[in-house]
């Protein structure tokens, strides 16, 4: 790879670390609205269609997506789409079994397991970036959300679905191609609503109704599928493990908006969890493709005989 492919590369790389960003920042906005709905809802029938009415929508936005979709797209969505929707159900599950704030680190484990199950499954080992940056974030959820700690039930269906969306995200990388976000995007999304939507068909499916309509809609197109759709667009141009770095923001972003929106305290321990996840957000879009652009830029030494 020539030097100015390497830097052209390095610049879509953080366009893309860019767009996660604001990814992190949407999910962020979505835990008052998310709590408040699930008060009236069950969480499969809150899920199921919120996930359905999303893809219903990228189908509108982009209807030639449909001529797009190969066989490859179809299994590989899915495949995709039946992990995410396991791992939200099992972090939903969980969170009625623990506390909101232990929840949230748990589930952020995903930050570690995304480069452990590339080096076990992948024989990739992480770059000194990666590893930074992921000690980095882990630090900072932990000192954000610990307040105490207990392993029961919720704690063990959380950590499971943190894996889940660790394998999401290898997934999402290994199958996530230029040109494809759209169809790939609408059938996970398919995939994850019709999975739910059945699960949640055994009584009935409850809809949102009255005042509770324009917050669902705003979850389901923005933040489920507009979300979706910028993550697989960004994961066919960064690492995994930067990308599962960058999306350890989302708690920062929720820390946010609760002071903003809800009239929430922060505290000095939230500053300073703050301050180290964005420490290693910083690590990560600066050098974004460090770990396998260096490589790129490395002479390859001569022959001996």
């Amino acid at each position: 790879m020539t030097l100015t492919a390497v830097r052209a590369d390095r610049r879509t790389a953080r366009v893309a670390a860019g767009a996660l960003v604001v990814v992190t920042a949407v999910w962020g906005s979505t835990f008052g609205l998310s709590k408040d709905l699930l008060e009236r809802l069950p969480v499969t029938d809150y899920l199921g269609p919120r996930f359905l009415l999303a893809a219903a929508v990228v189908v509108l936005v982009r209807p030639q997506l449909v001529r797009s979709l190969t066989p490859e797209t179809l299994v590989s969505g899915a495949g995709l789409g039946v992990l995410y929707a396991v791992g939200q159900l099992l972090q939903f599950q969980g969170l009625l079994h623990t506390a909101p704030t232990v929840s949230a680190f748990v589930v952020s484990l995903y930050v570690v397991f995304t480069p452990l199950l590339a080096a076990v499954l992948l024989r990739v080992r992480p770059g000194r970036t990666t590893m930074v940056a992921t000690g980095l974030a882990v630090a900072g959820v932990a000192t954000m959300s610990l307040r105490g700690w207990s392993f029961g039930t919720g704690e063990v269906l959380t950590v499971v679905s943190a894996a889940l969306y660790a394998a999401h995200i290898l997934a999402m990388a290994a199958r996530a191609r230029p040109g494809q976000a759209f169809p790939l995007t609408f059938v996970q999304l398919v995939t994850i609503g019709a999975l739910l939507t059945v699960a949640a068909a055994g009584d009935g499916v409850q809809l949102p109704a009255g005042a509770d309509v324009p917050a669902f809609l705003y979850l389901a197109v923005v933040a489920a599928g507009g979300a979706l759709l910028v993550q697989t667009w960004a994961q066919a141009r960064l690492s995994s493990s930067h990308a599962a770095v960058l999306m350890v923001l989302e708690p920062v972003w929720a820390a946010v908006f609760g002071v903003v929106l809800w009239a929430e305290s922060v505290d000095a321990r939230t500053l300073l969890g703050g301050a180290l996840i964005l420490a290693a957000m910083v690590l990560v879009v600066a050098r974004p493709g460090a770990d396998r652009l260096d490589e790129a830029l490395v002479e390859p030494s001569p022959a001996h005989p």
